[in-house]
């Protein structure tokens, strides 16, 4: 169980409802009894109020358009509520988040991350490692690092989209010791990736299973099962509905065939996941936002 505050605060939804504006007294930026000032921002498309203490120092902000809020200091939550109050009418429900810890921020995760560790785990002394060569054995950290290689291919193919208004992020711990290979968030929804790096391999992909070389792979049902859970956590954390596609993209394969009759899993190759940027579903950008912003946060995740 998480402390309070260690909660992903972007799941409360707060139902601030005001009956009718106050004076314009009130509405020039001052509030009376907290003693912060709301001051209006308007440019480059934006529309926020901006919260600050009499000093000048930043306490929250609110886009007025999505009703997005962003607490700079959580201890200030209630006065800022009620500093905002008399501007919320009409305006959605807004999220609150908290800024996050830098050790928090699963935007600073580099693709295969999780791998990595692993590999410099495994990764035998140099005697260890000439012996297996010389032998012609593999070694069980070789199979981690064409993992981790994948993994590597695909995030820089997902990374080319952010100039197209996609949001990635990549290696996200789940409870269990297991992770996420990347999220992808953007204006054709959000997808869980699924990486998988075959080299030179012949690929069938049925509506349950994969086949390589004359051996069965779960890999869509878990592929499913991450989209599921994924989705699971966003909708929790966001506090309204956020479905997850899945995706399950294979590295250097040779060849991939998959069964027409397989619709709720998208199956790819890397070089497809170029093709994403002309993928729009109606997400609007501050929608995006606010799902990303839930999705860095690593306390999103961590619930099982």
């Amino acid at each position: 169980m998480l402390d309070a505050d260690m909660r992903p605060s972007c799941s409360l939804f707060l139902a601030l409802v005001t009956c009718s504006l106050v004076s314009e007294g009130m509405r020039n930026g001052v509030g009376a009894l907290s003693g912060l000032r709301v001051s209006v921002w308007k440019s480059y498309g934006h529309d926020r109020l901006y919260v600050n203490r009499s000093d000048g120092e930043k306490v929250a902000w609110l886009d007025r358009r999505t009703g997005y809020l962003q607490l700079l200091v959580e201890e200030q939550r209630d006065a800022v509520l009620d500093a905002l109050a008399p501007y919320l009418t009409a305006l959605p429900g807004p999220v609150a988040h908290k800024a996050l810890r830098f050790e928090d921020d699963l935007a600073r995760n580099r693709p295969g991350d999780a791998l990595q560790e692993k590999v410099d785990e495994l990764t035998p002394g140099f005697w260890r490692w000439a012996l297996a060569r010389l032998s012609g054995r593999r070694l069980e950290v070789d199979s981690w690092r064409t993992g981790l290689a994948g993994e590597r291919r695909v995030g820089e193919e997902l990374e080319r989209l952010v100039r197209r208004g996609w949001r990635v992020l990549h290696s996200i711990p789940l409870a269990g010791n297991v992770d996420i290979d990347h999220v992808l968030i953007g204006p054709g929804g959000a997808f869980c990736f699924n990486t998988k790096c075959h080299r030179g391999a012949r690929v069938w992909v049925g509506d349950d299973s994969v086949r390589i070389g004359g051996q069965s792979y779960p890999y869509v049902r878990k592929s499913r099962a991450e989209a599921r859970r994924a989705s699971a956590a966003l909708t929790r954390a966001c506090g309204f509905p956020v479905e997850v596609q899945p995706v399950l993209a294979f590295v250097a394969v040779a060849e991939l065939q998959v069964v027409p009759s397989l619709r709720d899993v998208r199956v790819l190759q890397e070089r497809d996941i170029a093709a994403f940027k002309y993928l729009e579903t109606g997400w609007r950008p501050d929608k995006a936002e606010l799902v990303y912003a839930a999705a860095r946060n690593r306390h999103t995740w961590v619930r099982p």
